[in-house]
């Protein structure tokens, strides 16, 4: 299974987390592991484990940001993806960088991923109406940059 859904589920959380993706990712295989029994076969699994990811991501969140509230005042450093990126990925990072996480993992999901609009909807947990509006959203807000970027 983690041989079948890695790469993609990787790639999603690169994506919405930056240069945690790779511990993300991991921790979700092992939560899938743990919670193997609570998989009913209800949806895809990939869209289970991705769901499974994308929690961890805005737990993680959740957690920097009180660290941050704790700790006002201090700079904190971010480490940086070593592999060289081609122009254009540098370009959808900075594009995707620009929106909320939620914007950026619906964009992902649906147009990175060709996930359906219900099932990034299921993964991010969160209702239908909600991911068309983040994606909605997401999508403005990019274009809107792009075509900033060409008028400079």
């Amino acid at each position: 299974l983690v041989l079948r859904h890695e790469a993609r589920l990787r790639a999603f959380l690169s994506r919405a987390a930056g240069c945690d993706a790779d511990d993300l990712a991991q921790e979700a295989f092992v939560r899938a592991w743990q919670r193997a029994g609570d998989y009913r076969g209800q949806g895809s699994y990939a869209a289970w484990i991705m769901g499974i990811g994308w929690r961890l991501f805005l737990d993680q969140r959740r957690t920097a940001r009180r660290r941050e509230g704790l700790a006002a005042g201090e700079e904190h450093s971010t480490s940086t993806d070593p592999r060289p990126a081609s122009d254009a990925a540098i370009d959808a990072d900075r594009l995707l960088a620009a929106l909320s996480p939620p914007e950026r993992a619906a964009l992902t999901l649906c147009f990175g991923h060709g996930w359906s609009h219900g099932e990034a909807a299921e993964i991010m947990g969160v209702p239908l109406g909600t991911l068309k509006s983040l994606v909605l959203r997401g999508r403005a807000k990019a274009l809107k940059m792009i075509g900033e970027g060409t008028d400079a």
